[in-house]
């Protein structure tokens, strides 16, 4: 069961992800450079075998781009997931090595980083990822 947080972030404000805004895509796009890439890769690929858990129990990073799982999520569950974690979105221990980006960067940073991600997404997955959006917001 994931939690959703109520509060006064950007995504609980009706705020979106935005593939329209270049500045705000090159924006993301340094910010994914400096936090992301070292894990999920330079063409937002992931890490090998990012399906199956690792020695230590943790699972690899996985990719971003239209082969991985990022697009089957809304625009408020990837705001919340980059920002809290996954145990605090779980509300109980979860061996993984993603960090929580709430006290690094700000929801401005977090939502331009999550707007590159998408602008690199094929137009196709792009209105799927939409039609996610619309559903949970109904």
């Amino acid at each position: 069961m994931f939690y959703f947080f109520k509060s006064s972030e950007p995504s609980a404000l009706g705020m979106s992800l935005t593939i329209d805004d270049s500045g705000l895509i090159e924006h993301g796009r340094k910010i994914y450079q400096v936090h992301c890439q070292s894990c999920h890769g330079v063409k937002l690929e992931g890490q090998a075998n990012w399906r199956e858990r690792g020695a230590d129990g943790k699972l690899p990073a996985p990719p971003h781009n239209e082969f991985g799982h990022t697009w089957h999520h809304p625009d408020r569950y990837l705001f919340q997931m980059t920002k809290y974690g996954i145990e605090r979105m779980l509300g109980e221990r979860y061996p993984n090595n993603m960090p929580a980006y709430e006290k690094i960067l700000s929801d401005r940073d977090i939502l331009a980083v999550l707007s590159f991600i998408k602008s690199t997404w094929p137009k196709e997955i792009q209105l799927r990822h939409d039609q996610i959006n619309l559903r949970t917001r109904e």
